[in-house]
């Protein structure tokens, strides 16, 4: 199988991109929307949208704090504003009505939005626990499904794996967040979370199924032996080991070949109804959808190229590592 032939070209890569991406998120963050930050969010539109510099000079005599200002395209099609400020009053809301009114022609205002800083907070730690807690579900799981594997990787092997893997699914699409958000402002809100929640359960099920046929190859390829012991005091206890019949990376290629068709079908079948969806929904879910389509790019080439031969190359220096004993 080529991704455990070319197991080091891939891993470089693998390497190379979450380097990168590790690195173009340290350095231009994330974007955070108001339901983290808290504050109101106006978005307005125009049959003939006036320039940006004059809503925000519109904006400035009402003392409003930290204004931002970005450019919108509704539904609809038409040209608008998203206008971003601290948490306003009810005449404060007013005033930003009319002077947004009185800019542009037949101006529209088709969403307003406020949360305040304390339920923003609020919903910043959910978001963080439910991140931690799934995770933590799927490293317990994968530990359980695969206990008892033990020739010649544990469980927990394949379970640390399985977390490194899903780091990467997550950081790919997270990285060009913050290049969205660094170039256009694009902002991570609750909808980003669910889409991290969603690339997670993708990933580890691809990465499941290619360990659950290795599972599988690994009972057919072994041969059992057993050896009784007699302890101190007549107690008989019996040994069961296992050897190989093949080269364990034969048996994990094998299981990679085996399951790779099913994992990019699936994938294409998923990420036509996610282009579907980004085309022709509405912007709202864009950012979500795009999320999804850059995790299920990089979950397709995690599972195949990148879990595998992790695993395979774990298994080879633990053996030249026993061997030199």
């Amino acid at each position: 199988m080529f991704a455990i032939t070319y197991r080091k070209i891939f891993l470089a890569i693998a390497t190379v991109v979450m380097a990168g991406s590790a690195l173009i998120v340290l350095t231009l963050g994330l974007k955070p929307g108001i339901d983290f930050t808290g504050g109101s969010l106006t978005e307005v539109v125009y049959t003939e949208a006036p320039a940006q510099s004059a809503i925000e000079e519109g904006l400035a005599p009402l003392e409003l704090g930290g204004i931002s200002v970005r450019e919108t395209i509704a539904d609809d099609g038409r040209a608008g504003y998203i206008i971003r400020t601290r948490d306003l009053t009810d005449d404060e809301r007013t005033s930003l009505d009319e002077s947004i009114s009185s800019v542009g022609s037949e101006a529209d205002i088709i969403r307003y939005t406020s949360i305040g800083p304390v339920i923003g907070q609020e919903l910043k730690d959910k978001a963080g626990w439910a991140v931690f807690g799934v995770v933590s579900i799927i490293v317990l799981y994968v530990a359980f499904a695969f206990a008892g594997i033990g020739t010649p990787v544990s469980s927990w092997v394949y379970g640390m794996i399985t977390i490194l893997v899903l780091v990467h699914d997550v950081l790919v699409p997270t990285a060009v967040m913050s290049l969205l958000g660094y170039f256009i402002g694009t902002e991570v809100d609750v909808l980003f979370v669910m889409a991290v929640l969603a690339v997670l359960g993708y990933s580890v099920n691809d990465t499941i199924v290619v360990f659950d046929r290795v599972r599988e190859n690994l009972k057919l390829n072994r041969t059992e032996h057993r050896k009784k012991h007699t302890e101190p005091g007549g107690l008989v206890r019996e040994e069961v080991t296992y050897t190989l019949t093949k080269p364990y990376d034969e048996i994990v290629g094998s299981a990679v070949s085996e399951t790779m068709a099913r994992s990019i079908n699936t994938s294409l079948t998923t990420l036509l109804a996610l282009l579907a969806l980004y085309f022709f929904g509405g912007a709202t879910t864009q950012t979500f959808t795009l999320m999804l389509l850059v995790g299920v790019i990089a979950g397709t080439y995690s599972s195949i190229c990148i879990a595998s031969p992790l695993v395979v190359t774990y298994a080879l220096r633990k053996a030249a590592v026993e061997k030199k004993k």
